[in-house]
């Protein structure tokens, strides 16, 4: 009698592994985030640091390009989300503390 468990397919293994990568894509869209007018009031009003401060507190080099921006709850505390090219061609996203 064979009690070996069959090995799982690679196509499987692959759905499988394209399953896990959406439903992590699925959370990260479920944040609430800010548009540009609340971000621009919560700069304003001191709830949140501006981004330049945000990139230099954190030590981001300023020669990296900023792809895209945005600010989100992530689990009550406020976070931008940043992508940015490197120097060396590289795209990055980094989440750093707003506040």
């Amino acid at each position: 009698m064979n009690t070996k468990a069959p090995k799982p397919s690679a196509a499987a293994a692959i759905a499988l592994a394209l399953a896990l990568a959406l439903s992590g894509t699925g959370a990260s869209q479920a944040q609430a985030c800010l548009d540009r007018q609340q971000i621009q009031e919560a700069v304003t009003s001191g709830q949140i640091m501006s981004l330049d401060a945000v990139l230099a507190a954190n030590g981001v080099d300023g020669s990296a390009e900023i792809l895209n921006v945005q600010v989100c709850d992530q689990g009550g505390q406020l976070v931008y989300i940043i992508g940015v090219l490197t120097a060396d061609g590289q795209a990055q996203n980094l989440t750093l503390s707003a506040q």
